[in-house]
């Protein structure tokens, strides 16, 4: 199973030497990717922007959108983006799409929220055949630039209901999950879910890939990883954020050492580690963690 990290991103204090310095790092060492994801009404810097700077610093490893909510933007710039950043990264992208789960964020933007999924499945088709080289209108030249990629970058869906799965059954590479806490059995259930919908589509074996939050190597990494996950969890409201926020456990190396090993018991391909500081501290520590396996 490879282990990826995400970006610091959504972390106070994310800046353009952590950038730089997570990218490079994570470059050099035992990870199989980089990632970070999309939010609007937060305090994050943009995704896209950033995975290209990323890109731009790196040579090896995968360069992962986690992912873009497709529904809130038009499906022409979402196409040209990611056909940016897989030149940008010589054929190193993937994109991972959903419907997001924040309100707000589709406000933010002036989108309308309705009929996501089913416009979700269309926009996929919609990319594919820009990817193609068919134009977006009538008329119009193609969406540029051409992937390095054939046939454009892996498609992975951000699904975990059954009826969302069943959508993403017909048209994703795989399935991308999420355990906010790194419980063993939610890692479990998600992978099983995924196999099952790709089974019942006849699509035979979808890429699995999966992530929590977690801190290592800093003083009161605890406290510091509980703080995160509230924030982070805020639009959930306090007190949902809170008692979330009080159940993680992903604080030290034997736990997260557990989630990893639950991860490729489940069969997963890849597990993202998406940290709760931007501190160095924890990059050293997560290099040494993954190192050690």
């Amino acid at each position: 199973m490879d282990i990826g990290i995400a970006l610091p991103t959504m972390c106070r204090g994310y800046d353009r030497a952590a950038t730089v310095e997570w990218s490079r790092l994570a470059d050099q060492g035992p990870v199989s990717s980089i990632s970070c994801g999309e939010r609007m009404a937060f305090h994050n810097p943009e995704m896209w922007t950033t995975l290209a700077a990323a890109a731009a610093v790196t040579e090896r490893v995968r360069i992962f959108a986690n992912l873009s909510v497709v529904p809130a933007h038009p499906v022409a710039l979402v196409a040209k983006q990611a056909a940016t950043l897989d030149v940008l990264s010589e054929g190193r992208f993937a994109l991972g799409v959903g419907v997001g789960g924040r309100g707000g964020d589709y406000h933010s933007l002036a989108a309308d929220s309705g009929r996501r999924h089913e416009r979700l499945d269309q926009a996929v088709t919609e990319l594919r055949s820009l990817w193609a080289g068919e134009p977006p209108v009538d008329g119009a030249d193609p969406v540029g630039p051409p992937c390095v990629q054939p046939g454009g970058p892996p498609l992975l869906a951000g699904a975990l209901g059954p009826k969302s799965l069943a959508r993403a059954a017909r048209w994703a590479d795989g399935v991308v999950s999420f355990s906010v806490g790194g419980v063993p059995g939610e890692i479990a259930w998600s992978a099983d879910a995924a196999r099952r919908a790709w089974a019942d589509a006849d699509r035979g074996t979808p890429r699995l890939v999966s992530g929590c939050f977690y801190a290592l190597g800093i003083p009161d990494a605890q406290t510091v990883l509980h703080g995160f996950t509230a924030e982070y969890l805020g639009f959930l409201g306090s007190g949902n954020a809170a008692a979330a926020a009080s159940a993680m456990k992903t604080y030290d190396t034997d736990t997260l050492h557990r989630t990893l090993d639950a991860a490729q018991a489940a069969g997963l391909d890849e597990f993202i580690l998406v940290p709760g500081s931007p501190d160095r501290a924890v990059l050293d520590a997560t290099l040494e963690l993954i190192a050690a396996r």
